[in-house]
């Protein structure tokens, strides 16, 4: 009898993922499509840290690493959580991943029991319900919508809370809307958190340097969070280095042991050339961020004003991250004659289709009156795609 665990039969496959799959073989057939469906920088992983990994190489870096990472490299993130955050952790404190997103579910799977309860603000990153349920807990979200700057306040947050709550996962500035918390938002966010000794704060800070509103602020520098947040990072989306799949976590040690011991059994350690390339970008020059993220600043005010320019879309102004996340429900009900929209599922298929634009549905990031447009991709893209959804939305009535 051919039957999948239960584990594996609770969770929903990726949104993300099957846009952009969908998008390539319609690419496969000749169609040429504009995919912002996926969250990658199109940069090229810069030359320094790219000769970085070639240099690990003819330097023999091809054995076994240690679990939790090599030592010269937690410590250099060490030295990086002090220097830009003023956050002082151990080497022994921070654990190397293969790639941020292990790091969110191995604390995740080190922390949350079956029917603990995790807060997640939504809109919210596909992932995080699908990683509680697979660590047995259960998800439980707090909306925040457009009119809030998809935003939770301290009094929803309270409002969430009850005796079976473990966890809060906070990302900022935020996978899907771009949204970024500031330093009062988060302040009065840790107000209430200490109100409550039980509950931890996964705090996501992947897009932590593509910021548009000046300095990144993390949940874990005000007084008593520090010790009971889990800050996930990596290199992915400020070096460009996607592919070398190196992410990490700094939190109190006895939770990092956990971690190590969990990782130890299901991936062991992160491929040692990837890890030095980590070093690289690090302990090198630090243009090449600051580069890209002038680069994404001005996309963000390119796609804001075309979506702007678009009748039905109601659109704000992301202050980090590279995503858009316009309030499309006013095309729901409407038809081209032989479709009609129902949803943000069907509105983001209707673009795939008939405009040859790849963008994923809010339903999937748990807001169904929006969809999310990546615009990490060349301007060109963006006028060329927004073009396109511009004119065949003006087909629905």
């Amino acid at each position: 009898m051919k039957q999948l665990s239960d584990r594996l039969n609770r969770l929903a496959p990726s949104a993300t993922l099957a846009m952009s799959q969908k998008s390539n073989e319609m690419r496969a057939q000749g169609i040429d499509v504009i995919n912002m469906s996926v969250g990658e920088p199109d940069f090229m992983t810069p030359q320094s840290i790219k000769n970085a990994g070639k240099k690990a190489i003819d330097d023999n870096y091809s054995k076994y690493s240690p679990v939790p990472g090599y030592a010269e490299l937690r410590k250099a993130i060490a030295e990086k959580l002090a220097r830009e955050n003023g956050l002082s952790y151990t080497f022994q404190e921070i654990i190397v991943g293969t790639g941020g997103k292990q790091c969110v579910c191995n604390t995740i799977l080190a922390l949350v029991n079956p029917s603990d309860e995790v807060i997640i603000p939504a809109p919210y990153w596909v992932s995080y319900p699908q990683m509680v349920k697979l660590a047995g807990g259960t998800p439980i979200i707090i909306n925040a919508g457009f009119s809030q700057n998809f935003k939770i306040t301290a009094e929803q947050l309270e409002k969430a809370i009850t005796p079976k709550t473990k966890m809060l996962i906070l990302c900022s500035p935020s996978n899907p809307t771009g949204s970024v918390y500031s330093k009062e938002e988060l302040s009065e966010l840790a107000a209430v958190l200490r109100k409550h000794d039980d509950v931890f704060v996964l705090a996501d800070e992947i897009y932590e340097h593509i910021n548009y509103v000046g300095h990144h602020e993390s949940i874990a520098q005000f007084d008593g969070m520090k010790e009971r947040t889990i800050v996930c990072n990596g290199v992915s989306k400020a070096y460009a280095m996607t592919g070398w799949r190196l992410g990490w976590a700094a939190a109190p040690e006895w939770i990092i042991k956990g971690m190590n011991k969990l990782q130890g059994q299901y991936t062991s350690g992160t491929c040692d050339v990837s890890q030095m390339a980590a070093l690289e970008a690090y302990t090198g020059n630090q243009e090449c961020v600051e580069e890209m993220r002038k680069a994404f600043e001005h996309r963000r005010d390119l796609i804001v004003a075309l979506a702007k320019d678009i009748p039905g879309l109601e659109v704000n102004v992301p202050q980090g991250a590279f995503y858009l996340f316009p309030k499309c429900s006013s095309y729901f009900g409407k038809t081209d004659g032989t479709r009609v929209i129902k949803n943000s599922t069907d509105f983001a298929l209707y673009l795939l289709e008939v405009g040859h634009v790849a963008t994923v549905g809010g339903d999937a990031f748990g807001d169904p009156e929006c969809f999310r447009m990546s615009y990490a991709t060349s301007e060109e893209n963006i006028k060329e795609a927004l073009r396109r959804i511009k004119a065949c939305l003006l087909d629905l009535h």
